[in-house]
């Protein structure tokens, strides 16, 4: 390459500019095959070249991203009427967009005499002008050509129900272009489902848990710890229930691929999150465990009402474990034996009674029969309505498509139908009785009624939480006296407080 003040006696200078894109590389057309071509095309036409512009691995549907054009059009501006020629080997080597080339070409021309396209008819007269721009125009409606059926094939691709964005949720991989279980995360993405519809944890909980399990959000080649707004993302979208949605398409398809999750069980976990939770027990708030004391701010101080808190005393030859008010007031400590078996005496004294127990199994049963034929109307019902808003969405994104709703009116309308979806599946959901067996439920609970204190002990300090909270609702109080003060839950006073003598049979409890 010769220096830039090389003095020529005839005048006559250029520059070459050249570009591939990274599928004209593998396409063989190469920067050193337009660069010889141009070189024996400027050298014919008796140009001395000066500089070479290469640009490599660049598109040219617009200017932004091409460092190398703009440098070429400052060159042109410093060196104004001492460059005779930008040599191209075609005119959609500067750009395939009719307006941004007519732009560059005007520009180009404040500083250069010509713009030379060794391949095609270019020139300074009237005719060669027109004829340029219309190669111009040519070279974007090849681009847009391209363009529009790239965007067929995914959208058509999307509306097969397969994947188009090169990315699926946690619990799932691509291979071979479809969305796949993924071996290492597919369970616990599961079980973090299952958890999260219980209703038993916040989004903060359930971060922290699903951390706990190894699951991490993938970003590039690196991996981040799950935060809030990340586990709120999963939870809500719709992949999880095999429906693919698309910011770029109106349209909601079912995926080619396994569900990880019912539709019911999505959008009961919407409810939650929506703060429509229906299975809230109490004393289920958030409680920082602490398996040395597992009845801190679960049981109150009388004086004070505040939570007790747990702590260590420290004796002559070890240490021992008390309770005592988490605020300053007289309360006195109270060694850890002392609470818990009063509480264990409590919980004896609150079991029912064998034969009230058999007859309250009697109840359910028949409670339980009693509402399974209205709950089955109520399950058929639901899945007419959802037929119909399904049917209804479809038609509402036909005529958005066809311009009969605008883009705002199409929202509005989806959002209400989304909206009244989602309450008959979640009124599905609960009138599903036939998930459950009401012979495994009342043995369960005969196990479980049948000595509380016991059924205490041997929970852990989830269990026992709800366990507490769902006998005594609004608390455990310490009066410092040796009992617990209580009020217990309507439920637990209906299976006490039956009256009746007679004993029924087995077989009678199930008719």
């Amino acid at each position: 390459m010769r220096a830039q003040n090389t003095i020529y006696a005839d005048g006559k200078r250029a520059v070459i500019y050249i570009r591939v894109s990274t599928e004209e590389q593998v396409e063989n057309f190469s920067l050193e095959t337009q660069e010889q071509m141009c070189r024996k095309e400027a050298e014919k036409r008796g140009y001395d070249v000066i500089e070479v512009f290469r640009e490599e691995g660049r598109s040219a549907k617009s200017i932004t991203g091409r460092p190398v054009l703009i440098n070429l059009l400052e060159y042109s501006r410093k060196n104004k009427n001492k460059i005779q020629a930008v040599f191209v080997y075609r005119i959609d080597r500067i750009s395939r967009i009719t307006a941004d080339y007519l732009s560059i070409r005007k520009k180009l021309a404040e500083y250069v005499s010509s713009v030379i396209s060794i391949s095609e008819p270019t020139g300074d007269s009237p005719t060669e002008k027109l004829v340029e721009t219309i190669l111009a125009g040519f070279a974007q409606l090849d681009n847009d050509i391209r363009s529009e059926r790239s965007r067929n094939g995914l959208r058509a691709r999307f509306l097969s129900g397969m994947i188009v964005t090169g990315s699926v949720p946690l619990g799932y991989i691509i291979q071979a272009g479809y969305a796949v279980k993924n071996p290492k995360s597919w369970d616990c993405m599961k079980k973090a489902w299952n958890l999260m519809s219980s209703g038993t944890k916040s989004l903060s909980e359930m971060a922290d848990i699903m951390n706990e399990w190894g699951l991490r959000h993938v970003r590039g080649k690196k991996e981040y710890p799950l935060l809030r707004q990340r586990v709120n993302e999963l939870f809500r979208n719709k992949f999880y229930m095999g429906i693919l949605t698309s910011n770029t398409y109106k349209e909601e398809v079912r995926g080619q691929y396994v569900p990880m999750i019912t539709e019911e069980q999505f959008y009961k976990v919407q409810a939650i999150l929506d703060g429509r939770n229906p299975n809230k027990v109490a004393m289920a708030k958030r409680n920082h465990v602490n398996p040395d004391f597992p009845l801190r701010r679960i049981i109150r101080c009388t004086n004070c009402g505040f939570g007790l808190t747990g702590g260590w005393s420290k004796g002559r030859n070890t240490k021992y474990k008390y309770y005592r008010c988490g605020k300053p007031c007289n309360g006195k400590s109270i060694k850890i034996e002392e609470l818990e078996n009063a509480l264990i005496n409590l919980l004896k004294e609150a079991t029912p009674k064998k034969e009230c127990l058999n007859l309250f199994i009697h109840y359910l049963y028949k409670a339980y029969h009693a509402r399974f034929s209205r709950l089955l109307k109520i399950k058929n019902k639901a899945d007419e309505e959802i037929a119909r808003l399904k049917d209804l969405r479809k038609q509402l994104v036909q005529k958005n498509l066809s311009g009969v709703y605008s883009d705002e009116i199409f929202k509005e309308q989806n959002a209400d139908i989304e909206n009244q979806i989602t309450q008959a599946l979640i009124s599905k959901d609960d009138a599903t009785m036939d998930k459950y067996n009401i012979d495994k439920i009342t043995d369960f609970m005969k196990t479980l009624l049948a000595d509380l204190g016991e059924t205490y002990r041997r929970s852990n300090l989830d269990q026992a939480k709800l366990l507490l909270g769902s006998i005594f609702p609004e608390g455990l109080a310490w009066s410092y006296n040796g009992t617990l003060n209580r009020k217990i839950s309507p439920l637990y006073q209906a299976i006490i407080g039956f009256k009746e003598v007679t004993v029924l049979s087995s077989a009678d409890e199930r008719t």
